[in-house]
């Protein structure tokens, strides 16, 4: 699933790559199961190095607050709580929350932030991976589903409407609110132009280099190992990206992707990839995974709930890959295989 990161990929140190006043500096730093880098250009070593401390201290502190891993997190002690009573919670937890199940209303369910149950069903959170029964799926239904989350911005209270406690998985769009957080506070330091990555599957280009029109990202073809499908520019944008090429087990012959469709509880069939560029990293990052479970069929219309965002999505299979677009800002290099889609700007 890499994307790459034109100006990442030549940063191996800290304090390379003078561009006048400017320098680029580079860090990675491990958190939320994933690596998250940030390249930056400041002034100096010092300034750099504040700025990369106080980013990455961000990402340590949304962690601590809305893991699904760790039993302290805020988010954890709502999925404990919020099935036998209102829980009150701080005004950032609520924001966030209010943005997830934003997210699920405008996708109308394709991405929900209640699949934790099911991923542990099969058995993605330790990557044993196993295949649940019927009986556990159904069971499991009573357990899951964004419309069972009631919340009441006046008292900041969450409350699980079906009265059980559910647990909330931010693995869908956590990575990508931390990235806006970053942003957030490099922006506050003075930072102009910067690229921050999770993982490389939610990508922020802040700004531009200096004498660049923004930060080049490649979109590798899922299809065909080693080649790129578009080339963007990112300058205040993000590009989150769904994919099975990394997370996935096979049982019988038949592979099974880590993305789940909250419909029919299973893992997603007949998808390679989606990238999607959004202004918001959050948003961005919940689409990724809610067009990854529309698929080509459904795609646009989630987007179109959007403004300014678009979308690249691969579906069928390696050998027959089809490729469709929404408002894709680049050109599509294709290999063996028709190109479906609305390119309208």
């Amino acid at each position: 699933m890499a994307l790459l990161a034109g100006f990442a990929a030549v940063c191996q140190g800290v304090g390379v790559a003078q561009a006048g006043p400017l320098a680029l500096y580079h860090e990675v730093h491990q958190a939320m199961g994933s690596e998250f880098t940030i390249d930056l250009y400041a002034p100096d070593q010092e300034s750099a190095e504040r700025s990369l401390e106080l980013a990455f201290e961000e990402v340590d502190r949304i962690e601590d607050l809305l893991s699904n891993y760790r039993p302290t997190s805020e988010l954890s002690r709502i999925s404990r709580e919020a099935g036998a009573a209102p829980v009150t919670t701080d005004p950032e937890t609520f924001s966030f929350i209010e943005r997830a199940v934003e997210a699920s209303k405008r996708s109308d369910g394709a991405f929900d932030i209640t699949v934790g149950p099911l991923m542990r069903a099969w058995g993605f959170f330790f990557n044993k991976g196993r295949i649940p029964s019927a009986d556990e799926l159904s069971a499991l239904r009573k357990k899951t589903g964004w419309r069972y989350i009631q919340l009441d911005a006046s008292r900041r209270t969450v409350f699980f409407t079906n009265h059980v406690n559910m647990e909330l998985d931010p693995g869908s769009i956590g990575k990508g609110y931390a990235v806006d957080r970053v942003v957030e506070l490099l922006r506050q330091q003075g930072i102009s132009a910067a690229l921050i990555s999770a993982g490389s599957s939610s990508i922020y280009g802040l700004g531009s280099p200096p004498g660049a029109d923004g930060w080049p990202v490649n979109v590798p073809d899922p299809a065909h190992a080693g080649r790129v499908l578009s080339k963007v520019v990112l300058k205040d944008l993000s590009l989150s990206t769904g994919a099975c090429t990394e997370k996935f087990f096979i049982k019988n012959g038949h592979r099974y992707c880590h993305i789940l469709s909250p419909r029919t509880m299973s893992p997603v069939e007949g998808m390679l990839q989606t990238t999607v560029l959004s202004p918001s990293a959050t948003d961005s990052d919940a689409l990724s995974t809610a067009t990854f479970v529309l698929g080509k069929a459904g795609f646009k219309s989630v987007l179109q709930a959007y403004p300014h965002s678009s979308g690249l999505i691969v579906s069928g299979t390696p050998r027959s890959p089809a490729y469709s677009m929404f408002q894709w800002p680049q050109p599509v290099k294709l290999s063996q295989s028709k190109k479906e889609g609305d390119r309208a700007r």
